[in-house]
């Protein structure tokens, strides 16, 4: 047999959360709650299933979701779109990445991939028989040098994909970096899938730089949201997409054949919950808290932790503690004080190494204080 994606292997989260299930390790390696969402949230899908709504949902989305997310991008970015035809519900925006590349990438295409990259993007660009060209950032500020970037992009340059909020790092872009990236575009008539899963996860101040907020971009970008990030329901696969009618013409024909619709009960019971917007807008003080509260227990454990603008990661060095490799020290760290991370390495194709691990702070405090100890005991 021959792979379509010979270098791929388990990924880095399925790997790491082995090892903590394998140790019975703390797990602040993968990326998702250990808390339930709202209760209310939770009884409008069970009250959804018993009232019948169980078959599936319209492919593009409920109407009455659709509206709400309608209401959400004018309330949060200033953008007016059409409910009908510029939002699509996908089963997570895993999904929606997957279908927003294979929608307009074709083969020979090249797809700027800015690094360290959540592990989803390259695959998606290589079965389109594309190619990924990686542009590096890195520690501490993992800034973007835009002229630096320009020069990666050639005839062949298709699509570029940004993340913001970012994961792994926790920085965020600014209104200069959308800025940038804007005039790029234009001028090289570009494709821009912007990810932003983590877009009520800002802090200290800062608001999220929306691609949909700049005029120059609409059109020509792809934005990508997820349910299961903002309302810690990660397992329930929700996600949604948002661009101009003629994009999402296009993203529709692939993801009619990919998943054609998502989980209809649970899209019905976030447009009830949508109507009130106090829950998405206060998501970043309530994880501020805990990224706060996470830093204080990292005092006195030799890690040295990294900025942190936003999601619900920090970054921080280990080198007051070991001189190993990342994958080394990260897997050692779970067998030895149970507690797992993710190095940082798997998210470079050509896996710098740096000395840095990643946390996931979105855990409850008894849980976080419990790490802590861990951490400050090795």
């Amino acid at each position: 047999m021959r792979s379509k994606l010979p270098q791929v292997g388990t990924t880095i989260f399925t790997v790491m959360s082995g090892l903590a299930q394998e140790h019975r390790a703390i797990n602040l390696a993968q990326g998702f709650p250990n808390f339930d969402p709202d209760p209310r949230l939770m009884d409008l899908v069970d009250h959804y299933q018993r009232k019948g709504f169980n078959q599936y949902a319209p492919m593009g989305g409920v109407p009455a979701l659709n509206g709400r997310l309608a209401e959400l991008v004018g309330r949060c970015y200033g953008r007016e779109v059409d409910p009908a035809n510029e939002i699509t519900v996908t089963v997570g925006a895993t999904e929606a990445v997957f279908t927003a590349i294979t929608a307009f990438v074709h083969p020979g295409d090249e797809v700027i991939v800015i690094e360290p990259a959540y592990d989803s993007y390259v695959p998606a660009v290589l079965l389109c028989g594309a190619k990924p060209v990686f542009y590096r950032t890195v520690a501490p500020d993992y800034r973007i040098h835009w002229d630096d970037l320009a020069k990666l992009i050639g005839p062949k340059t298709r699509m570029l994909i940004l993340n913001t909020p970012h994961n792994p790092t926790g920085t965020i872009c600014t209104a200069r970096d959308l800025e940038a990236l804007s005039a790029l575009a234009v001028e090289n008539d570009l494709l821009v899938l912007s990810d932003e899963v983590y877009e009520h996860l800002v802090f200290d101040g800062h608001r999220h730089e929306s691609a949909l907020r700049y005029g120059d971009l609409w059109g020509r970008c792809l934005a990508v949201f997820s349910f299961g990030k903002t309302f810690h329901c990660t397992g329930w696969r929700l996600g949604y997409a948002v661009a101009a009618a003629p994009l999402m013409k296009e993203f529709r024909k692939v993801h009619q054949y990919c998943t054609f619709s998502c989980h209809t009960p649970a899209q019905w019971a976030l447009a009830d919950y949508l109507a009130d917007p106090e829950p998405y807008l206060s998501l970043g003080g309530f994880y501020r808290q805990k990224r706060d509260f996470f830093l204080r227990e990292l005092q006195g454990s030799g890690f040295e932790p990294l900025p942190c603008s936003g999601t619900f990661f920090v970054l921080a060095r280990y080198r007051q503690r070991s001189a190993e490799p990342d994958m080394d020290f990260a897997r050692r760290l779970v067998r030895e004080q149970g507690v797992a991370t993710i190095p940082l390495s798997p998210f470079y194709s050509d896996g710098t190494d740096e000395g840095i691990v990643r946390f996931c702070f979105a855990k409850t405090e008894a849980t976080l204080a419990e790490a802590g100890g861990r951490l400050r005991s090795g």
